[in-house]
């Protein structure tokens, strides 16, 4: 755990800013400036990455780092600026199926490969607890924009923010304004117009989001999950529980999600499923160390629907519960389960676990209505 405070992002040590760009990289120097001006809650960054295509990243390159042009540094120059961390490894091109740069975002597998590239790096980097990142969806494809800020609604965290930069009148559509100078400089804009940049404005809008980030299962906030499955997964979340049991099949579908389970963490599952299928009370486990016939008898009719095997001296199952079932063998396999279940569910798996009534004496149900419930036995 950090001490750093989500309410004030400026104090985390790691200050990322990220933004999405095609054929105008001054959304980078626009953007700094203005979080660097804002009078509430000054934000300079102490890296930027931009996520751009092959034309926007050479674009990006010439005005923003070169020698002739070099609009990045001279920003830094200009307002006094702390050391930033930018230079071309920060300059992302995305790419498509095949790992080829795209050129553009123009079909539908351009439009999912840069969804899947945008939020592969959101996720990288709301993964460090140390950092404050900032995404501008000022720039770019709108597709891209959009990406940009659903990755963020998946990924983001208290401390993680949303912008758009917004440009006055007639600096907006210039391609040779890059920020407010502090001194004066006359542009040559659309139709000839001339206008000096030290009287331009640059504003930011903060643009609120809902964080989806706690709905995830842990597997997606560590792994590559598409931009699809991740969006499958929120939604998933956010669904009513609804718990199908194919028993033969051994397997459940939890909401959407299909679950394999071993026949001996589906039959407990079966159990306490059948219960409140039928509006049954809660139920008391077993005893440590003393065997129970009667919950041996209702277990071990489950587990014969999933194997199918009755042979009482060939199953070790069977074998394990001749005397009865006690408390030690409960426990094990419904922490297996719950194991499985929240691995693979994430927090949305608290509706399918076996609670305990959180009291004592402790009675076991699973807190789902009837309606939720289904057995299912066909095998697919």
């Amino acid at each position: 755990m950090n001490s750093y405070d989500p309410h004030q992002p400026a104090g985390y040590p790691r200050r990322v800013l990220i933004a999405v760009s095609g054929l105008s990289p001054q959304i980078v120097t626009e953007t700094i400036y203005a979080l660097a001006a804002d009078q509430d809650e000054a934000f300079v960054p102490t890296e930027v990455h931009l996520l751009t295509t092959a034309t926007g990243a050479q674009r990006a390159e010439l005005s923003l780092l070169s020698e002739d042009l070099g609009w990045f540094h001279k920003l830094q120059a200009d307002f006094h600026l702390p050391g930033i961390a930018f230079d071309r490894s920060h300059i992302h091109v995305m790419r498509d199926a095949q790992g080829k740069p795209l050129g553009d975002i123009r079909t539908p597998a351009d439009n999912q490969a840069a969804a899947d590239f945008i939020t592969a790096q959101v996720r990288a980097f709301t993964a460090d607890d140390a950092c404050a990142l900032h995404a501008s969806i000022a720039g770019g494809r709108k597709t891209m924009g959009f990406y940009l800020g659903y990755a963020l609604s998946l990924y983001g965290r208290a401390q993680d923010r949303l912008s758009h930069v917004l440009v006055s009148e007639p600096f907006e559509s210039s391609y040779d304004f890059f920020y407010p100078t502090p001194y004066s400089r006359v542009l040559r804009l659309l139709n000839n117009q001339l206008a000096d940049s030290v009287n331009a404005q640059v504003t930011l809008a903060n643009i609120p989001f809902v964080s989806l980030r706690h709905g995830l299962p842990s597997a997606l906030l560590a792994g590559t999950a598409s931009f699809n499955d991740t969006v499958e997964a929120a939604i998933a979340a956010l669904a009513p529980p609804r718990l199908r049991l194919h028993l033969r099949g051994q397997y459940i579908v939890a909401g959407t999600t299909r679950i394999a389970l071993p026949p001996a963490e589906l039959a407990l599952l079966a159990v306490f499923a059948r219960r409140a299928e039928m509006g049954k009370e809660p139920l008391p486990a077993p005893a440590k160390g003393v065997p129970d016939k009667d919950w041996a008898t209702i277990y071990l009719r489950e587990y014969r629907r999933i194997t199918g095997n009755d042979a009482e001296n060939q199953d070790p199952t069977h074998r394990a519960l001749r005397k009865g079932m006690d408390g030690e063998y409960f426990s094990i396999h419904k922490s297996r389960l719950h194991k499985t279940l929240k691995n693979t569910l994430g927090p949305s798996a608290n509706a399918y676990l076996i609670a305990d009534g959180g009291t004592r004496p402790r009675l076991y149900q699973l807190a789902l209505n009837a309606d939720a419930i289904a057995f299912e036995e066909t095998v697919v």
